[in-house]
């Protein structure tokens, strides 16, 4: 059995995805977890081939799956015969995880929200808890509690999210170099950037920019 996007609900439904790995379309991924907790929800995944029983996450990779299909009762001569007619990769590097929004700015409801449009202004400099926790005025141990409440995240991991945000926006809409994006992005080392890039968002900056770049650059637009 095989679900294209949100077909993975009518899955779940009839317990068929029960005790399995599933994914679906990321943007309803966490409402497939909360009504079937039964079901082992992986939204970053393209497809979950789970031998008898395989989901895809959007349309588009329902075709991923579907090419997968083929590769696996026919042979990668045949599935890349397919490819080549779709005009389709065979198959695509990465995973959901490079189209998933990562929310930046909460909307906390405490009046934290200077407090937030602070740290996304000084992504470049070394945050800490307890900067953030003297810059509003609040124990550290409140000011954990009020990260968990509005984002459901620790301040670090919330810290880190928000400049991987900035850093796929600056791929997507800029020349910056990945040593430059790195920089503003507070991600260190263009290393240590490339290293946690790709474990979060399943592919490498220099792959991500040619994804979704906005508008092609010309040669030498790249800026320090």
């Amino acid at each position: 059995m095989v679900s294209i996007c949100t077909g993975a609900f009518a899955l779940a439904a009839a317990g068929v995805l029960d005790g399995r790995r599933a994914t679906t379309h990321w943007l309803y991924a966490r409402t497939l977890a909360r009504k079937y907790p039964q079901v082992t929800v992986r939204p970053g995944e393209l497809y979950i081939d789970e031998g008898r029983v395989l989901t895809s996450g959007g349309v588009t990779a329902g075709l991923d799956l579907c090419l997968h299909l083929v590769h696996r009762d026919h042979g990668p001569r045949v599935a890349n015969q397919l490819a080549r007619l779709l005009v389709a990769a065979p198959h695509r590097t990465g995973g959901q995880a490079q189209f998933i929004d990562l929310p930046m700015r909460p909307q906390p409801s405490d009046g934290s929200a200077k407090l937030y449009d602070w740290a996304l202004e000084n992504l470049h400099h070394p945050l800490t808890v307890g900067q953030l926790a003297r810059r509003a005025g609040v124990s550290r141990r409140t000011l954990i509690r009020r990260f968990h409440a509005d984002t459901g995240l620790p301040p670090m991991r919330w810290l880190l999210d928000a400049r991987l945000a900035r850093a796929r926006e600056l791929l997507a809409t800029s020349g910056l170099t990945v040593e430059a994006v790195a920089r503003r992005c507070g991600l260190g080392t263009p290393a240590n950037f490339r290293t946690l890039f790709k474990a979060r968002v399943g592919v490498p900056p220099s792959v991500y920019r040619d994804t979704f770049l906005s508008v092609p650059l010309p040669p030498g637009a790249e800026t320090a």
